[in-house]
């Protein structure tokens, strides 16, 4: 009766040891509650935790995302855009990220889409356009700062998508066909001038070699007769001056 008695004691407390015995990942680390209050930390690996006197919580400290929806923003010379983005953050302090906010994943996302909101409206759309990179330091630096207190560092944020209003991207269009046209009118009458100052020389060649002038003169005929039924009746430039001379 006695061993029987010792063997069910053995087998509660085995049940009693093995259900306070708690596995951590290596990406996860957690803290300890003795009741209710703060005891200690969990690390990786195997930990005893007491049943009924103590409990723990634990969180992934690896690199986590946040995507910040859609927002309706105004940018600095009022023009109404939708700006998304994401955000790359990890817990640092795991024991401020379950201690000091109720749930730090809305809290960041929430926290990154008001400063998202708020440097948008602080630049105008060309710089909004033409300086994502700085802008998207800038929502960096300022989310970071801000969730230091929570135990979260923010790596990186990143704008995905810019979506203009429908009558600024038929404004846009017009202008970048307007400046198309422009660059085409200014390379045409850059190569006029060139042209230009080609045949100037050449006719100065020309006047200074004898003869040259009435080679130039065959070979535009035979430019403009290639085909042998075409007649072509032309006086050289020796005949008329005989009759000029004459005169």
């Amino acid at each position: 009766m006695e061993s029987t008695f010792i063997i069910i004691i053995a087998i509660i407390l085995f049940i009693f040891i093995m259900a306070g015995i708690k596995q951590v990942m290596q990406y996860e680390q957690g803290i300890k509650f003795t009741l209710g209050k703060y005891s200690g930390d969990v690390t990786p690996g195997l930990n005893l935790v007491v049943p009924f006197f103590q409990s723990y919580q634990k969180v992934d400290t690896r690199v986590k995302t946040v995507d910040v929806p859609k927002q309706d923003c105004i940018t600095k010379d009022n023009v109404s855009v939708n700006v998304d983005a994401v955000t790359y953050y990890y817990v640092f302090d795991v024991k401020k990220a379950i201690l000091d906010v109720e749930d730090f994943y809305y809290a960041i996302s929430q926290l990154s889409q008001t400063t998202m909101r708020d440097v948008v409206g602080e630049v105008t759309l060309d710089e909004l356009l033409t300086k994502r990179d700085q802008i998207s330091d800038k929502i960096q630096t300022i989310i970071d700062r801000a969730s230091d207190e929570w135990g979260l560092k923010v790596g990186r944020v990143e704008l995905k998508h810019i979506e203009l209003p429908n009558d600024m991207k038929r404004i846009m269009a017009r202008e970048a066909e307007a400046e198309r046209e422009k660059r085409g009118i200014i390379i045409k009458s850059q190569g006029e001038i060139e042209a230009a100052k080609n045949l100037a020389y050449a006719a100065k060649m020309m006047a200074q070699a004898p003869g040259a002038m009435q080679l130039r003169t065959l070979q535009t005929i035979n430019d403009i007769a290639p085909e042998a039924s075409q007649k072509l009746i032309f006086f050289p430039t020796e005949f008329t001056n005989m009759f000029g001379g004459r005169k």
